[in-house]
């Protein structure tokens, strides 16, 4: 259902008018907002963690969370229009600020991670990039279905966006160092604080943040810049690309990671603090989760060697039972 919907609404958008489809993504919203309550909860659970300070009222709060919800529903209007748009009217609807620090990035041929988060029309990124004829990849969460998969990585495809499956994660990377060693930008999201392997200080908790982008950067000398599509009052599209972050380098790898992992988390909390009504409030982890992998990791090791330690031994059982 979900590959006819799509393939109906980007094959007929260009019939209809631009206004028409702005008023059903306006309609959409207001109909998901409430039928998808859980998520409505969750993000008014976490803004209200955020912002209890900052944002005592809950009704601003609630208020907050609708704005971040109708533009996420905007961006995906953004991102199926965008498909039969040319080059031309691409280059118009999104402006691109910063350019200066691409070009001198590519100027290094080691390729360049965009540093970015669910924030504003991120989607858009690549299709701006596209048109000005930059190289480009994406690094993706593919759907679980084959064919539906195969359809987004062709409308993508159409864009000039190259698309890295994250998953198999060894994969990923070969595709990733690829695309670096080609001199190309790869795009990363990097604000999924779930179930990542580095503990940092993420809007006033403590979250586990993906040591991927940080690790790549040190690995390959790849240059990181900060890239977010955000949208104004009035609409307008701007692709701002900030100048690079250098990664922290130290005697020790990991010490590095963790460093620069901490470094790119903080860029990306600027960016949602500038535009809390664009995030989308579900990337941070829950209260019972607020774990690094690797911390999972050595406490369930833990847990285990604990409990080989205090189980009874095959001698000792046989000597209770005899004596029983």
């Amino acid at each position: 259902m979900g590959e006819y919907a799509l393939r109906a609404f980007v094959e007929g958008s260009p019939y209809v008018p631009y206004r028409w489809l702005t008023a059903f993504a306006g309609f959409a919203a207001r109909a998901t907002f409430w039928l998808l309550w859980r998520y409505r909860r969750r993000m008014e659970e976490n803004v209200a963690e955020v912002f209890a300070g900052e944002i005592p009222a809950a009704e601003e709060r609630k208020a907050l969370v609708w704005r971040a919800w109708l533009n996420f529903t905007r961006s995906v209007l953004d991102t199926t229009a965008v498909m039969h748009f040319s080059k031309e009217r691409i280059l118009s609807t999104v402006h691109l600020e910063g350019e200066e620090h691409i070009q001198q990035a590519l100027e290094k041929g080691k390729g360049v991670l965009a540093l970015s988060a669910h924030l504003g029309s991120f989607t858009m990124i690549g299709a701006r990039l596209g048109a000005s004829g930059y190289p480009f990849s994406a690094v993706v969460k593919q759907p679980a279905d084959a064919r539906f998969t195969k359809l987004v990585d062709g409308y993508r495809s159409q864009l000039g966006i190259h698309t890295i499956s994250a998953k198999p994660r060894r994969e990923a990377v070969r595709g990733i160092l690829r695309a670096l060693r080609d001199n190309q930008i790869v795009l990363v999201i990097a604000d999924e604080f779930k179930s990542g392997d580095v503990m940092v200080d993420f809007l006033g908790m403590k979250a586990p943040a993906p040591r991927g982008p940080a690790t790549l950067a040190l690995r390959t000398g790849a240059v990181t810049l900060p890239m977010f599509a955000t949208r104004s009052a009035g609409g307008q599209l701007t692709l701002k690309v900030s100048a690079p972050i250098a990664p922290i380098l130290s005697g020790d790898l990991e010490a590095s990671v963790v460093a620069t992992t901490e470094l790119y988390t903080r860029h990306i909390e600027a960016a949602i603090r500038q535009f809390p009504d664009q995030w989308n409030w579900l990337g941070l982890p829950r209260r019972d989760r607020k774990l690094s992998r690797a911390e999972l990791a050595r406490r369930r090791k833990e847990a285990r060697a604990k409990a080989a330690s205090s189980a009874p031994r095959s001698d000792e059982i046989g000597s209770g039972a005899s004596s029983l």
